[in-house]
Order: structure tokens, then C-alpha cells, then sequence
């Protein structure tokens, strides 16, 4: 466990081996400003507000604007995933020619989801740093 945080090859989950998935690694770990990566505290505020100003038995206006927001949100982590995966896929169809982009674009997105410090195997590069 301890070599696989430390990011070493040989002790990666199969899903996270090879160039492709490091290079996409690297793309999302450069990138200053992920929304992906804050939607979970944005969805946390959006229930607790929902608890806290919304009404029991009201007209449901507060849980329809909760919904509607958490949708945006929805609708926001997938335009945000498809363009870096798009991204991502023409990255490697440049760099890595030959290489494999099955699964690229959704293995961004799983990593973009997650907060920074969470990330297993960590980052290998820094915020704003040219991949």
C-alpha cells in the first residue's frame, strides 16, 4: 500500500498502469481549477441549507430549487468530464501514437471527482505545472 501512494509502477492497481493513465494523471493533477473536485462540498452546502431554510410541508419550492441546482451541478461534472476526456484523448493519440484510449475519458473523470489530497496514487505534478 505504502509503494502504491508513493505512485511506483509495479505496485499500481492494473486499472491505473501504463503510459496512457499516467499521462492522464498528470493532465487532471495540472489542471489550477477543477469543479469536479469541489462538488462534493457544493453538494453538502445545498443539503444543508435544504435542512436548515427549507420548510416541511411547504409548497416544495426550496427542494424543487435544490433539485434544480443539484441537475446544474450534473450537468456541469459532465461538459467539465468530456472535455478533458476529449482532452486527454487527443493528448495521447499525439504523444503515445499506437497506444490504447479505451477508458481514457472515463478514468479523467473518475479522478477529477476526487479531491486532490485523496487521490491514490497521488499527484506526481503540481497545480499549473506544463504536463
Amino acid at each position: 500500500m505504502e509503494a502504491m501512494r508513493r505512485g511506483e509502477e509495479w505496485a499500481l492497481r492494473p486499472a491505473d498502469r501504463g503510459p496512457v493513465k499516467a499521462l492522464a494523471r498528470d493532465y487532471v493533477d495540472s489542471r489550477r481549477l477543477l469543479v469536479s473536485e469541489y462538488v462534493l462540498f457544493v453538494v453538502l452546502v445545498v443539503i444543508v441549507g435544504l435542512f436548515l431554510f427549507g420548510r416541511a410541508g411547504a409548497s416544495g419550492s426550496g427542494s424543487t430549487l435544490a433539485l434544480l441546482f443539484e441537475l446544474g451541478i450534473i450537468a456541469v461534472i459532465t461538459a467539465e468530464s468530456m472535455y478533458h476526456g476529449l482532452r486527454v484523448t487527443s493528448l495521447v493519440r499525439q504523444r503515445l501514437p499506437g497506444e490504447s484510449t479505451r477508458g481514457v475519458s472515463w478514468y479523467v473523470a473518475k479522478r477529477a471527482i476526487r479531491i486532490r489530497g485523496s487521490r491514490i496514487p497521488p499527484a506526481r505534478v503540481s497545480r499549473g505545472q506544463a504536463i
